[in-house]
């Protein structure tokens, strides 16, 4: 008689949109590494990061993926709030500033009097390039910035000379380039920036700590992948999930990423990378203060998970 293995755990994730930078995720999945680790992990795309959260705290997932802004967000704000982050997977931020021709020497200080096309979609990119000029004491408000447009339009009107430069993540910034435009600064190259990780509540974290932990594990095995791996080989193998973006800015997207060091940290999750975030979204005024980095991030189930 046949040995039966035993069933996975059944895990219901949310995405809040598709992204290039979260490739992470989408190699895990590829790789079969949840599998491996004993879970079935059904993927939801729930289409904005606000709506990620609603459906996690309505029960309608066991956890999600987004930036950890949100529980440092609703702790600061909201007192009964009982989110946590864990699993660090994006801990730099993968947003760029593309110009219309290249521009080499730009420096954040030459910002005030160009177009500036700010990222509509997330409030993250503009909260830590805000932080950014902060702490070079500059004045947010003597930049001249739009921020109708979403990321392939801002790209568009930088091509067409209508905006100077534009804050976008990619392939958006490989189309650019393909324009004629190039990288003025990468956002990145600030250090580690808590951008994105898992999150659950307190309650649902302890219901799962079994699965959740072997979820970290094939995490942490995708990391080790995509620090080492060539960039031609991971864009193929994330190729389902992105069948509209050509192979080519695929390929040049994931190793833009790798150089930058995208995924250079975790599973555990870098206390500066939190005290970055916070110190943008207290400098952008979205927070009153920033929580201790215990109530928002769960170090403990990635330390007992990956032993």
């Amino acid at each position: 008689m046949r040995e039966r293995k035993p069933a996975l755990h059944q895990m219901t994730l949310l995405e809040p949109f598709r992204a290039l930078f979260y490739a992470p995720f989408y190699l895990a999945e590829s790789l079969g590494a949840f599998a491996r680790q004993g879970v079935a992990v059904r993927l939801e795309t729930a289409g904005t990061t606000d709506a990620a959260c609603a459906k996690l705290l309505a029960g309608e997932a066991d956890l999600a993926w987004s930036g950890p802004m949100r529980p440092l967000l609703l702790r600061a704000t909201t007192p009964d709030c009982t989110l946590k982050s864990f699993c660090a997977v994006v801990m730099r931020d993968p947003f760029l500033l593309m110009g219309g021709a290249p521009r080499p020497g730009f420096r954040l200080e030459d910002l005030p009097g160009l177009r500036l096309g700010l990222v509509s979609e997330v409030p993250t990119p503009v909260w830590c390039l805000r932080g950014d000029l902060a702490a070079r004491g500059m004045d947010w408000s003597a930049l001249t910035t739009a921020t109708d447009g979403s990321m392939a339009e801002n790209a568009e009107r930088v091509a067409e000379g209508a905006l100077d430069l534009a804050q976008v993540f990619e392939p958006f910034a490989c189309r650019v380039e393909d324009a004629g435009g190039a990288v003025w600064h990468a956002q990145a190259s600030r250090g580690h920036t808590a951008y994105t990780a898992f999150y659950a509540t307190e309650a649902g974290i302890a219901a799962k700590r079994a699965p959740l932990m072997a979820m970290i594990r094939a995490m942490a095995e995708a990391l080790d992948v995509i620090r080492t791996a060539p960039a031609g080989e991971v864009a193929e193998r994330i190729a389902p999930r992105f069948p509209d973006v050509p192979s080519s800015h695929r390929v040049r997207a994931i190793a833009r990423y790798q150089a930058l060091g995208l995924w250079d940290a975790g599973p555990a999750f870098p206390q500066e990378a939190f005290d970055r975030l916070g110190a943008a979204m207290l400098a952008s005024g979205v927070i009153p203060h920033v929580p201790p980095f215990e109530d928002c991030v769960d170090n403990t189930i990635v330390q007992d998970a990956i032993a």
